[in-house]
C-alpha cells in the first residue's frame, strides 16, 4: 500500500457505498423536550443570548415517597427484569447488575445530519467512545487547524467543553478560532494509529463576549495527511448539520464507520454575526495494534473487579444495597433526607460497629454530586464503597484497619435531581451546565449561610473572644426561615453535618484537577481573587497536599492544564479565595459551624466522562481517596471528664497559637487536627475550671492521646448546693449592709 493511499479496510467501506446518506439513529441525539429545557437552564442560569428555543417542555415531578418495603419490592422486580432479558440475550450478570452503558439518551429522532442528496437513512448501530479531547488523552500535539485568530484560539484549544477566561484576548480561550472566515478552514485530529471513527460531537465558542459557532461542516479522512477523502452520499459530499448556539453539544454519527488515522472537520457555514469557531470530540476505536508507542505509553489498566459503569438513582441505590448485602456486618444505609423531586439521599456507613459512635473513634465524610452534572465524583465513591468492602472481606489490613477505627461515611448523590437531567442525555451531550443545580435553580455547594461576614465583622470590632466565640457560629435567624432562598438538599446536609461530629471531610467535584481549602470568601469586598487563609492554614495545606500528591496527575509538572489555571505550580492545592470568591460554600461553613474541616476536590477534567473512562479515573483517585481518610488521625484526641469521672459536653478545646477552636462531642471526646510539632493545649467549660497540657503530635500515623481532667469552680459548686436543697441566695437591703458595716474611728 503506498503512503497516500487510504488502508483496504477503507477503501472498502467507501466502494461498498458506505455514505449513501446521513441521519442520526433513535437513541442517539437529545429529544426536542430535553434540547427546549436545557436551552431554558442556559438562558437562566447564564444568560445566553441570540439562542432561540421552543417553550419548555413541562418537567413530570418525581417522587420516591413509597416506604422501605416499597423500595425493596421494586428493586427486586428490577432485578428479576433485569436476569430474564439478560439471560435470553445470552450474556452473563455480574453481580452489580453491569450492562453496557444507556442508549437511551434521546427517545426522538431528531436528525442532525442531511446529505446535499438529500437522502438519509439509520446509520449502523455500531458506537465508539471519545477518543478523549476532552478528557486530555488526546495530546496538544495531535490537534492542527488550518490557520488560527490567535495563539489562545489555537487548534490546542479546540476541545469540548473547554472553558475560556473572563478576559476576551485570555491566553487560554474558549475554542478554536480560524484566522480567516471561508470554508477552505479545518480542524484536525491525528490519532497517532488506524481508528474506526464512528462519530462527531461539536460545540460553538466558550465566551462571555462573542458568539460564534459552526452550522454545519464536512468529515474527511486519511492515512496519511496528505491525501483526504471526503465522505460522501454517493456522488455528492455529506454536509453535517451543527450547532444552532454555543453551548449545547451536537452530535453526529457517521452512516457507518471509516477506519483511518486522520480526521478533519471542514467548516461550511457558521453563525452569521459570528465567526468560524468550535469545540469538538471525536467519536472513534483505535484498531488493534499491539506494537503501538503511543498506545503502549498512554495505557493505564486497573485490576479491582468494581462495577465501572454510570448509575441512574436506582441503580446507584441497588448497587449500596449490594455492597450492604455483601458487608453487613460493617456496612450500613440511610438517608439524611430527600431532594426536590423527593429523592431520597442516600448514605452509606462502613464502621466495625455501623450505626453507633464509639468514643475516641472519628467520624469522616465523603461527598459528591452537590452539582448534578459532575458525574465522576458519585462513581469515584460507589468504586470506593465496593472496593473497601471487597479489600475487607479479603483481609488486606490496611483497609481493615481504616474500617476498625474509623467511621466513615458516603454520601454520592447530593443534588440526585441535576444527575437525572444530566444522565438522560449522556455523557458526551450533558455540557457544560445541564444538571448542576439543584430542581429549584439553587447551586448547593454555595448555598450555605455566609458565616464569614459575621466572623470577620465581630473580629473588626473586637467582639471575638469576650462577646463571639471564633467557632460554632451560629446560623442566623433568615436563614432558617421556611422562605428562605435555601435548597431542602442544603437544609438537609446542615441537618446532617450538625448531628454527628466529623472531623474530617471531603467534597468531590469535577470539571478542574486541583484541591482546593477554606476560607472561599475574600476578606476584602470586591476582590475577585484574594488569598483568605484561616488559623489552621497549615493543616489546611498539608490535607490537600495528601491528597493532590498522591493523585497521579495533579502534581505532574508537565501535565496539560484542564482550561485556564495551571494548579500543578501550586502542587495541585489552592486556596479557594486565591481561585476565585464565593460566599457561602460548604467549606467555610463546615470549618466555622462545626468542628469538622472540609476541603474540595476537583477529580478530573471532565465533569461527565465516558464509562469507558472510569477505570482510569479509578486508578488516578484510588490512593488518594484512601490517603486523605487516614488523614483524620493526624493531631490530637481525647476525653475531658471531670473529677468524678463524667464526660463534658460541649467543652472548648483551645490550641496556643492557633485562633480556631473547637468542642467535645456528646460523650465528651474531641479530635483535634494538628501537624507534627508540640503545643499548649487547653480545656475548659462552663462551671468548671481551665486546665492546660503540653501536647506531641509525632510524624507517624495516629493521633496523640491527650486527655483532661477538670474540677468544678467554688461558685458553680455553691450554685448546685443551692439548687440541691432548693435554697435561694439572701439579698439584704442597702441599707442594712450599711449598717452591719463597723465605724471607722473619727479622724482616720
Amino acid at each position: 500500500m503506498t503512503g497516500r493511499s487510504l488502508c483496504p479496510l477503507a477503501l472498502l467501506g467507501l466502494l461498498l457505498g458506505l455514505l449513501p446518506g446521513l441521519a442520526v439513529e433513535p437513541g442517539r441525539g437529545f429529544s426536542i423536550g430535553d434540547e427546549d429545557f436545557y436551552m431554558q437552564e442556559l438562558l437562566t442560569k447564564e444568560q445566553h443570548n441570540r439562542v432561540r428555543g421552543t417553550s419548555e417542555e413541562s418537567q413530570a415531578s418525581i417522587s420516591d415517597k413509597k416506604e422501605l418495603r416499597e423500595e425493596e419490592e421494586e428493586e427486586e422486580e428490577d432485578k428479576r427484569r433485569h436476569l430474564e432479558k439478560t439471560t435470553a440475550e445470552g450474556k452473563s450478570v455480574k453481580t452489580a447488575g453491569k450492562k453496557p452503558e444507556k442508549t437511551k439518551k434521546n427517545a426522538l429522532k431528531n436528525p442532525n445530519s442531511v446529505s446535499e442528496g438529500e437522502v438519509q437513512f439509520n446509520p449502523v448501530k455500531e458506537e465508539c467512545p471519545p477518543l478523549g479531547l476532552e478528557t486530555l488523552k488526546i495530546d496538544d500535539f495531535q490537534l492542527h487547524a488550518s490557520t488560527m485568530k490567535r495563539y489562545g484560539l489555537g487548534a490546542h484549544r479546540g476541545r469540548l467543553n473547554i472553558q475560556a477566561g473572563i478576559y476576551e484576548d485570555d491566553l487560554y480561550d474558549g475554542g478554536w478560532c480560524a484566522g480567516r472566515d471561508d470554508p477552505l478552514q479545518w480542524f484536525e485530529v491525528d490519532g497517532r494509529r488506524l481508528t474506526k471513527f464512528t462519530g462527531v460531537i461539536t460545540q460553538g465558542r466558550s465566551s462571555l463576549w462573542s458568539s460564534d459557532w459552526v452550522t454545519s461542516y464536512k468529515v474527511l479522512v486519511s492515512n496519511d495527511s496528505h491525501t483526504w477523502v471526503t465522505l460522501k452520499n454517493g456522488s455528492r459530499e455529506l454536509i453535517f448539520v451543527g450547532n444552532r448556539e454555543k453551548e449545547i453539544p451536537v452530535r453526529n454519527i457517521l452512516p457507518a464507520p471509516v477506519v483511518a488515522r486522520y480526521i478533519r472537520v471542514n467548516p461550511r457555514s457558521w453563525f452569521q454575526s459570528g465567526s468560524i469557531c468550535m469545540r469538538v470530540e471525536i467519536l472513534g476505536c483505535p484498531m488493534p495494534d499491539p506494537n503501538n508507542y503511543y498506545h503502549r505509553r498512554n495505557e493505564v489498566t486497573t485490576t479491582d473487579n468494581l462495577d465501572f459503569r454510570h448509575h441512574s438513582y436506582k441503580e446507584m441505590r441497588q448497587l449500596m444495597k449490594v455492597v450492604n448485602e455483601m458487608c453487613p456486618n460493617i456496612t450500613r444505609i440511610y438517608n439524611i433526607g430527600k431532594s426536590h423531586n423527593g429523592l431520597k439521599l442516600y448514605a452509606i456507613e462502613i464502621s466495625d460497629n455501623p450505626g453507633e459512635h464509639e468514643v475516641g473513634e472519628p467520624e469522616f465524610r465523603y461527598t459528591a454530586g452537590s452539582h448534578g452534572n459532575e458525574v465522576l465524583g458519585r462513581e469515584l465513591l460507589l468504586l470506593l464503597m465496593q472496593f473497601m468492602c471487597l479489600e475487607y472481606r479479603s483481609g488486606n489490613p490496611r483497609i481493615r484497619h481504616l474500617v476498625d477505627e474509623t467511621r466513615i461515611h458516603l454520601l454520592p448523590s447530593v443534588n440526585p435531581d441535576g444527575y437525572e437531567k444530566a444522565f438522560q442525555v449522556g455523557s458526551e451531550l450533558s455540557g457544560w451546565s445541564l444538571g448542576r443545580w439543584s430542581q429549584d435553580g439553587i447551586d448547593v455547594h454555595h448555598n450555605f449561610p455566609d458565616l464569614n461576614s459575621i466572623l470577620w465583622e465581630a473580629e473588626a470590632r473586637k467582639w471575638v473572644p469576650r462577646k463571639m466565640f471564633n467557632h460554632h457560629i451560629p446560623i442566623p435567624e433568615w436563614y432558617q426561615a421556611k422562605n428562605a432562598t435555601v435548597a431542602v438538599e442544603t437544609r438537609a446536609l446542615v441537618a446532617w453535618m450538625e448531628k454527628l461530629p466529623f472531623v474530617l471531610g471531603g467534597n468531590l467535584q469535577g470539571g478542574e484537577l486541583v484541591v482546593t481549602f477554606p476560607y472561599d470568601r475574600t476578606r476584602t469586598q470586591g476582590v475577585a481573587k484574594q488569598q483568605s487563609p484561616t488559623p489552621d492554614d497549615h493543616v489546611f495545606r498539608w490535607l490537600a497536599f495528601s491528597y493532590a500528591s498522591t493523585h497521579r496527575l495533579m502534581t505532574t509538572a508537565g501535565r496539560r492544564v484542564c482550561h485556564t489555571e495551571d494548579f500543578a505550580k501550586e502542587d495541585g492545592t489552592i486556596n479557594g479565595a486565591s481561585w476565585h470568591t464565593a460566599a457561602g460554600s460548604m467549606n467555610d461553613f463546615s470549618y466555622l459551624h462545626t468542628n469538622c474541616f472540609e476541603l474540595s476536590m476537583y477529580v478530573g477534567c471532565d465533569k461527565f466522562p465516558h464509562e469507558s473512562e472510569l477505570p482510569e479515573e479509578w486508578e488516578n483517585n484510588r490512593e488518594s481517596l484512601l490517603v486523605f481518610m487516614e488523614q483524620v488521625h493526624r493531631g490530637i484526641k481525647g476525653v475531658v471528664k471531670d473529677r468524678q469521672g463524667h464526660s463534658i459536653a460541649n467543652a472548648i478545646i483551645s490550641v496556643e497559637g492557633i485562633g480556631h477552636d473547637i468542642r467535645t462531642a456528646a460523650d465528651g471526646d474531641y479530635w483535634r487536627l494538628l501537624n507534627p510539632g508540640e503545643y499548649r493545649v487547653t480545656a475548659r467549660a462552663e462551671g468548671y475550671s481551665l486546665t492546660s497540657k503540653m501536647c506531641e503530635v509525632g510524624y507517624e500515623m495516629g493521633a496523640t492521646r491527650c486527655d483532661f481532667t477538670v474540677g468544678r469552680t467554688n461558685l458553680s459548686r455553691i450554685k448546685e448546693i443551692m439548687e440541691k436543697f432548693n435554697k435561694q441566695p439572701i439579698r439584704l437591703p442597702v441599707r442594712q449592709l450599711h449598717a452591719r458595716r463597723p465605724r471607722q474611728p473619727h479622724g482616720r
